[in-house]
């Protein structure tokens, strides 16, 4: 095996393991929620404390990429990723808010790291390879929420606290996480074209990066939407069991993971822009599922089409962002913070909808992320 397909095959499982450990609570959204005691607007802003930790990091995640590599940045990110699990299960074992607080800004914050580091490794597989394979890495992080999801619902039926299902997240990703990135690339193959580099004022003045940045920040909404309310939209809209909701968000990220599994092959042969257009078509369909309160199974296929509309925005503007490989990590950080926007308006804007309208009508305004998603994708285009 060649050193370009042991990286690939150390960033797949970076991704999967990224998944499980940043997705892997969300199905059990609703016992975080009743174990701190919290209303549907003091959920929504207590992920605000990740959204706010994400997004206020992610911009110093290119610099540093771009200094120690993605190696050694996604051993930070992880470290705090793992600590931060560690306090929101804490938190919720002794019903302190501010704990649980604390250690989802300290998972928003080494995510943030994680994510960018991945993503500029992949994306420099990518290249090297010449082929479309970035969806199918975040099909890894697909797979890995997939995995957290039916672990979740596992552990939900058994009754499993959800404070010792997040400390066994914590000790899984420590023990994947930090013998994989061992097998990334050499350095040397990140340092090409370093005399062409840029900074962080001078990529956000870049019109392509800002638009793709929509694009991320229109699907990004979209399926942090379902991350977050889906599984309490069956429980609270429905009226059906945790297990249930469980189901239901793992619906979302099983089609999502298929979608990007194969997307990359819809890419190649129509390109990027059409087949973004052609999944926001799915997206809306789906959504409009959910929300339509006919009955449970209508939603479990809503989610199914929620999961194809959400899954291509991300991989293809990180890959779009990735272009050039001497900006990369800057592009992708740029870009990145203007995606994670959406995981910082969301939760707490559909929260204080959730108090005024139900959680069903509530989720009604990823509509328009989507439609943010569509009018950008033009910018998705590859550089020539």
């Amino acid at each position: 095996m060649t050193i370009t397909d042991r990286a690939r095959v150390a960033v797949a499982v970076t991704f999967a393991t990224n998944g499980l450990a940043f997705a892997g609570w969300l199905a059990r959204a609703p016992a975080v929620r009743d174990d701190l005691h919290l209303s549907a607007a003091g959920f929504g802003l207590l992920l605000l404390c990740i959204s706010a930790a994400a997004i206020m990091s992610i911009p110093l995640a290119g610099p540093l990429v771009q200094r120690v590599g993605p190696a050694r940045t996604i051993l930070l990110g992880s470290s705090s990723m793992v600590i931060g699990l560690i306090g929101l299960g804490t938190g919720t074992l002794t019903g302190e808010v501010p704990i649980a607080a604390a250690g989802l800004v300290l998972v928003g914050a080494g995510n943030s790291a994680w994510d960018v580091a991945m993503n500029v490794e992949g994306a420099a597989v990518e290249r090297r390879l010449g082929r479309t394979i970035m969806p199918r890495f975040h099909a890894g992080f697909s797979l890995g929420t997939v995995l957290g999801a039916g672990t979740s619902a596992l552990a939900a039926a058994c009754s499993l606290p959800i404070w010792a299902q997040l400390y066994l997240t914590a000790a899984l990703t420590a023990s994947i996480t930090f013998p994989t990135v061992r097998r990334f690339q050499p350095p040397v193959a990140h340092a090409q074209g370093r005399s062409r580099s840029m900074s962080v004022v001078q990529a956000w003045r870049e019109p392509r990066t800002v638009l793709i940045g929509l694009i991320m920040l229109g699907f990004g909404f979209a399926e942090g939407t379902a991350n977050d309310w889906l599984a309490i939209s069956l429980v609270d809209g429905y009226g059906a069991s945790e297990t249930i909701g469980a189901i239901a968000y793992g619906s979302f990220v099983t089609a999502m993971t298929l979608s990007r599994l194969f997307g990359g092959y819809a890419i190649e042969r129509w390109g990027r822009v059409p087949v973004l257009r052609a999944t926001v078509v799915a997206g809306i369909a789906g959504l409009l599922l959910v929300v339509s309160g006919l009955a449970v199974p209508v939603a479990l296929l809503g989610g199914l089409l929620w999961g194809v509309g959400s899954s291509l925005g991300f991989p293809v503007g990180m890959s779009a962002a990735a272009d050039d490989p001497a900006r990369a990590a800057i592009r992708v950080s740029v870009a990145g913070s203007i995606g994670y926007g959406a995981f910082l308006a969301g939760p707490p804007l559909i929260g204080v909808l959730t108090q005024h309208f139900g959680v069903l009508d509530a989720i009604l305004c990823a509509l328009a992320a989507l439609a943010i998603g569509l009018a950008a994708s033009g910018a998705a285009r590859p550089l020539r």
